[in-house]
């Protein structure tokens, strides 16, 4: 299967839904939000975007089965799966913070084959195809190369799928190695970062496949290192995220570990 070709197709997609989304933070104060838990909103916004990005999937490969987080799944026959996460960061946006993007992942054979994540605000657009690379913009993209964890900065996530104290015990474990952490609202924008060597790392203790698959192929097309998973078994249930430059990765997942027990 040519994976550049739909990748092309996928990222053109990905824009599009990224200028309607853009539309629509620049007029927040007509925006519909409702709740759906604790610090978890969707907007006319996200599930505007996400039906917009399936029909424009829907037309360029009709036999894919497409999976977001807004809509109820489209089943497919062609054994290929697109993961949509139309808006990755809402309360950010909802918020006027310009911190949140559109994800798109492409899924075959239990793997991830394509991962797009594009930042309308910066008109930035991280790309990697399995075996194929990673870029920003089209340019070559590598992770952060030899520093440890005092030397640079950790995304970290929370949710509320999970006890709080989890969460504070990464925040321990990764103080008292010397870490900087951030918690920027978007796991997706951050596992972006990562691959871009602007962030060393991300840790969470639990992610879903349309906020997660295409940052992981996008650090390990960087030359990072992910915990790995099945992209098939994340599309059912999620779980654990831990990533990062080949330097950071071992310890981040011994703190995971201890963090964030199964």
């Amino acid at each position: 299967m040519k994976w550049q070709d739909k990748t092309e197709t996928a990222l053109r997609i990905a824009k599009d839904a990224g200028a309607l989304a853009l539309d629509y933070f620049h007029k927040l104060d007509t925006l519909r939000i409702d709740q759906k838990g604790h610090q978890d909103f969707v907007t006319e916004a996200d599930r505007t975007v996400e039906l917009t990005m399936r029909a424009a999937l829907g037309a360029a490969f009709p036999e894919d089965t497409i999976v977001g987080e807004e809509h109820a799944p489209h089943p497919g026959t062609s054994g290929f799966t697109w993961v949509i996460d139309p808006i990755d960061g809402t309360a950010n946006f909802i918020n006027a913070i310009p911190l949140w993007c559109v994800i798109l992942a492409g899924v075959y054979k239990g793997k991830t084959r394509i991962g797009i994540i594009y930042d309308p605000v910066h008109d930035e657009a991280f790309v990697a195809t399995r075996g194929g690379g990673a870029t920003l913009n089209g340019a070559p993209m590598q992770v952060a190369k030899g520093k440890g964890i005092g030397e640079g900065t950790i995304g970290i996530g929370s949710n509320g799928r999970k006890r709080p104290e989890s969460f504070m015990r990464a925040v321990q474990g990764l103080t008292a190695e010397g870490g900087v952490m951030v918690r920027n609202a978007s796991g997706g924008l951050s596992l972006a970062y990562t691959a871009a060597g602007r962030f060393l790392g991300y840790i969470e203790d639990h992610m879903n496949a349309w906020d997660c698959l295409a940052g992981q192929l996008l650090i390990q097309e960087a030359g990072g290192r992910i915990e790995e998973q099945d992209a098939d078994d994340m599309i059912a249930v999620g779980g654990r995220v831990v990533v990062g430059a080949p330097e950071v990765f071992d310890d981040l997942l011994r703190i995971a570990k201890a963090a964030f027990p199964s």
